[in-house]
C-alpha cells in the first residue's frame, strides 16, 4: 500500500487557509525580462493564518537565581527597611518630649475634672430620687419574680393544669426566701440607720451622701451626661485607605478602565501630630498632579486646606505621593518657642533654627554661602520672618549685622543696639545708606578675596572661601560673617535714580561676596516684576515666599516654573501669617516662622548683646562709632555696570547720561555741562586707569564723535 505524505504549507500540514500568488502561466516562451520587470515576475506572496493557535510568549523565560542575587535583595530590603527602635525611643529629646507632653495631658484632665468634681456631686444628688425609685422598682420585680409571670399565664390559658402546678411550685420556692432575705435586710439596715444617726451623725451623713451618689448613677438620663466634656472641634478624624481612594478620584486621579488605579506602597501611618499615607498613583500621572489640585483634594476630603499637606516624593519616582494629613489644624494650634528663645547661642556657618513644618518639625535655614530672598504680600507675616532670622544671626558674636529697613516703622529696633551699622526709615538719604552698605560690602568682599588668593592651597582644602577655621586663624582679618539685611527692597528697586545702581550692586554681591561670608537677605512686599529685578531673583539661592496674590508673583520669588512644580504660596491664605514655602534649589517645602513677640525679641537682643559684650565683638554704630561705609568701586566698574550687553562702541556723550542715571551722586553734575566738555570729564576720569577715549563712526547713533569700545576696558576678574 503507498501511502502519501500530507502536503505541508509554509511548515504547516492541512493549512486552514493558504492563498498564494504564482507567476502567470504562458504558453509561448517569454521574453527575457527587464530589470524593472524582474520583482513583478518573480515575487511571490504568501500569506498564513493558522486557525486556533497558540499566543507565543514574548517574556523570556523565568531563570534560576543568579549568584549573588540573595544577597542583594536583603541589601535592597535593609536600605528600606522600618527602624527596629521607635524614633521616639531613640531620640533622647523626642521621647523626653513625648513623656512631657503625656504627663501634662494627664494632669490637665484630672485637674479639668478634679475642679468639676463638686458639680457632679450635685448632679449625682439631684439624680438620687430618680435612681431610687429605679432601684425600688428592680427591686421588688426581683422579689415577686415577675419573670416568670408570662410563662405561668401562658400556661393558665393553655387550661395545662400540671405544667400550671409546677410552675406554681416553682415561683413559690424562689419568692419566699427572697422575700424573707428582703424583710431582714431592710429591718437591719434601719435600725443601724436610725443607731448611727444618734450615736456617729458625721459618718451617717457621708453615707447617706455616698449612698444618695451611687443611687444617683441609676438615674442618669440618655441624653444628658454626668461627666463635662470638652469636645475639640478642630481635631479631626482618623485618615484610612478609604478616604484617600474617594478623594483622588473625586479631583479624576484614578485608574483608567483595564489598567491599575491608585495603589498604596505601604499602610496608613501615624506620623507626628497627624497620619500619613504614601500612594502610587496610576501609571503615568505625576504626584504634581495632585499638588496642582490640593484645593480640590481638601475639598473633596471635607478637612480644612491648612491641614492637607500632599507632596511627590521623588526618591521613589515621580508617581509616589505622599499625604499629610493633620490631627488638628495648624492654623489653631498653639504656638511653639523658637529652639533659642530662652538660652543658647547661634552659628551662622551652621544652619539656623527658623521655623515649624506642617508636622512640627523644626526647619533650620542655610545663610551662609548663600543668600536670602524673602518676598509676599502686606500682611503676610514678613516681619515675623526678618525676626526669626536676625535674632539667629545677632546670637551668633562673631557676625556683623547691617540693616536698612526701608519702612521706617521700627519693627527690627530690638536688635539696633548690636548692629555694626541700623538704619530705619523711607527718605532718600535713608535708600542712599543702603546703596553705600551693599556698596561698601563690594568693597569687603574684595578685600576678603585679595587675602583668599594670597593663602597656600592647603589652607583653604574646601575651595577658596571663608571658613570658621580662617576666621579664627587670622582674626585680624576680621573674617566673620556680615549680614546685610535691607527690608522693603522694592523702595530701591523702583526708585528713579538708584533702581539701576541697587539691581547691579545686589547681583553682584549675590554672585560674588557669598564665598567670602557676605550675606545679603533682601525682604519685598511687592514681588512683581518691576519692584524684583530678574538679575536679582534669578541668582539668590535660598528663597521664601509668604502668601502671593498670583502665579507670577510666586514664580518671581521662588524661580522659573516654580508654580508648575507645585510649590504654590498661592493657596497660603493671609491669615496664615508667617507661613511660606522655603525652597533652596528647585526643592521647597512649607514653614512657618517662629512666632516672636516684640518683647521677647527685645530680651533675646539683651542676651546677644551680653555675648558680644564678653566676646569683645561689638562695632560700629554698637560702640558708638562712625561707620564709614567704604567704596572702591571705580568708574571702570561704574562704566562696565552700565555697558549695554552686545554692543561693542558706545559714544561719550551716552555713556555720560547713563552714568548720571546710575549714580547721580557721582555724574550729574557732568550732564550740566555740553557734550564736549561732558565727554572731556570722561575721558579724564578714565586716564589713571590706562583707558582713552578715541573718535568712533556709529552709523546706528549719531555718526562720528569721541567714544569707547568695550574691548578697551580692562577684563572683568571672574574670581572675585
Amino acid at each position: 500500500m503507498t501511502e502519501t505524505a500530507p502536503e505541508r504549507v509554509n511548515g504547516h500540514v492541512k493549512p486552514q487557509v493558504s492563498l498564494l500568488k504564482f507567476a502567470p502561466e504562458t504558453t509561448a516562451e517569454p521574453a527575457p525580462p527587464t530589470v524593472e520587470e524582474v520583482p513583478d515576475v518573480l515575487t511571490e506572496t504568501i500569506i498564513d493564518v493558522v486557525a486556533n493557535a497558540e499566543p507565543r510568549p514574548v517574556d523570556p523565560p523565568t531563570a534560576g537565581r543568579e549568584p549573588g542575587s540573595w544577597l542583594a535583595e536583603k541589601q535592597a530590603y535593609l536600605a528600606e527597611a522600618p527602624p527596629v527602635v521607635p524614633t521616639f525611643l531613640r531620640n533622647a529629646a523626642e521621647f523626653v518630649d513625648a513623656a512631657r507632653w503625656t504627663v501634662s495631658y494627664y494632669a490637665h484632665v484630672t485637674a479639668f475634672h478634679a475642679l468639676r468634681a463638686p458639680v457632679y456631686l450635685a448632679r449625682l444628688l439631684l439624680r438620687a430620687p430618680r435612681g431610687t425609685w429605679r432601684l425600688i422598682v428592680r427591686w421588688g420585680k426581683w422579689v415577686a419574680d415577675t419573670e416568670a409571670r408570662p410563662v405561668e399565664a401562658k400556661a393558665a390559658a393553655s387550661a395545662d393544669i400540671e405544667a400550671w402546678l409546677a410552675l406554681s411550685r416553682e415561683h413559690s420556692r424562689r419568692v419566699r426566701p427572697r422575700r424573707i432575705a428582703s424583710l431582714a435586710v431592710a429591718t437591719s439596715t434601719g435600725i443601724t440607720t436610725i443607731v448611727a444617726g444618734f450615736l456617729v451623725p458625721g459618718w451617717t451623713l457621708t453615707a447617706y451622701v455616698a449612698a444618695a451618689a451611687v443611687t444617683g448613677c441609676f438615674g442618669k438620663k440618655g441624653d444628658k451626661p454626668l461627666i463635662t466634656r470638652y469636645v475639640a472641634t478642630n481635631v479631626l478624624r482618623r485618615l484610612d485607605s478609604t478616604e484617600v481612594f474617594d478623594a483622588l478620584a473625586a479631583i479624576g486621579i484614578e485608574g483608567k478602565k483595564g489598567r491599575r488605579g491608585v495603589e498604596f506602597a505601604s499602610e496608613a501611618m501615624r506620623d507626628g501630630p497627624g497620619w500619613r499615607a504614601e500612594v502610587d498613583l496610576p501609571p503615568g500621572v505625576e504626584a504634581t498632579a495632585v499638588l496642582e489640585k490640593r484645593a480640590a483634594l481638601a475639598a473633596a476630603m471635607r478637612r480644612p486646606i491648612s491641614t492637607v499637606w500632599p507632596e511627590a516624593d521623588r526618591t521613589a519616582h515621580p508617581g509616589r505621593l505622599v499625604l499629610w494629613v493633620a490631627q488638628r489644624d495648624p492654623a489653631k494650634a498653639g504656638r511653639k518657642l523658637w529652639p533659642l528663645m530662652k538660652d543658647g547661642q547661634a552659628d551662622v556657618y551652621e544652619p539656623l533654627p527658623y521655623g515649624f513644618d506642617p508636622r512640627g518639625n523644626l526647619i533650620e535655614i542655610t545663610l551662609m554661602y548663600s543668600n536670602l530672598l524673602v518676598g509676599g504680600i502686606p500682611g503676610s507675616g514678613k516681619t515675623s520672618c526678618a525676626l526669626a532670622i536676625v535674632l539667629g544671626v545677632a546670637l551668633d558674636p562673631t557676625a556683623e549685622l547691617w540693616i536698612y529697613e526701608l519702612k521706617g516703622s521700627g519693627d527690627l529696633d530690638s536688635v539696633k543696639p548690636i548692629c555694626h551699622r541700623y538704619v530705619s526709615g523711607d527718605e532718600d538719604e535713608d535708600l542712599e545708606a543702603a546703596l553705600a552698605g551693599m556698596r561698601s560690602g563690594i568693597a569687603e568682599y574684595q578685600r576678603r578675596a585679595a587675602f583668599i588668593r594670597s593663602l597656600p592651597a592647603s589652607e583653604v582644602p574646601e575651595g577658596r572661601k571663608v571658613t570658621r577655621a580662617l576666621a579664627q586663624k587670622y582674626p585680624e582679618q576680621n573674617l566673620g560673617p556680615r549680614v546685610i539685611v535691607i527690608d522693603e527692597v522694592q523702595e530701591l528697586f523702583t526708585h528713579a535714580d538708584y533702581k539701576d545702581e541697587a539691581a547691579a550692586l545686589a547681583t553682584r554681591l549675590i554672585k560674588k561676596a557669598r564665598a567670602y561670608g557676605i550675606i545679603l537677605i533682601l525682604l519685598t512686599q511687592n514681588p512683581d516684576a518691576p519692584s524684583l529685578p530678574t538679575s536679582v531673583s534669578s541668582s539668590v539661592g535660598t528663597r521664601l515666599c509668604l502668601a502671593v496674590m498670583d502665579w507670577r508673583a510666586n514664580n518671581n520669588v521662588l524661580g522659573t516654573s516654580a508654580y508648575e512644580r507645585g510649590l504654590r504660596a498661592t493657596d497660603i491664605s493671609i491669615d496664615e501669617q508667617g507661613t511660606g514655602i522655603l525652597a533652596r534649589g528647585r526643592e521647597g517645602i512649607t514653614v512657618r516662622a517662629a512666632f516672636i513677640k516684640q518683647t521677647e525679641a527685645e530680651d533675646i537682643a539683651k542676651r546677644a548683646l551680653a555675648l558680644r559684650t564678653a566676646a569683645g565683638t561689638l562695632s560700629g554704630q554698637s560702640v558708638g562709632a562712625l561707620v564709614e561705609e567704604l567704596d572702591v568701586e571705580t568708574i571702570v566698574d561704574h562704566v562696565q555696570a552700565i555697558w549695554p550687553g552686545g554692543v561693542e562702541a558706545v559714544h561719550s556723550h551716552r555713556l555720560v547720561e547713563a552714568l548720571a542715571t546710575y549714580r547721580p551722586d557721582l555724574y550729574r553734575p557732568w550732564t550740566e555741562m555740553d557734550a564736549t566738555a561732558a565727554s572731556t570729564a570722561l575721558s579724564t576720569a578714565l586716564k589713571p586707569f590706562k583707558v582713552s577715549t578715541r573718535q568712533l563712526q556709529i552709523r546706528e547713533c549719531c555718526g562720528g564723535a569721541k567714544g569707547l569700545r568695550y574691548t578697551d576696558l580692562p577684563a572683568v576678574e571672574e574670581d572675585e
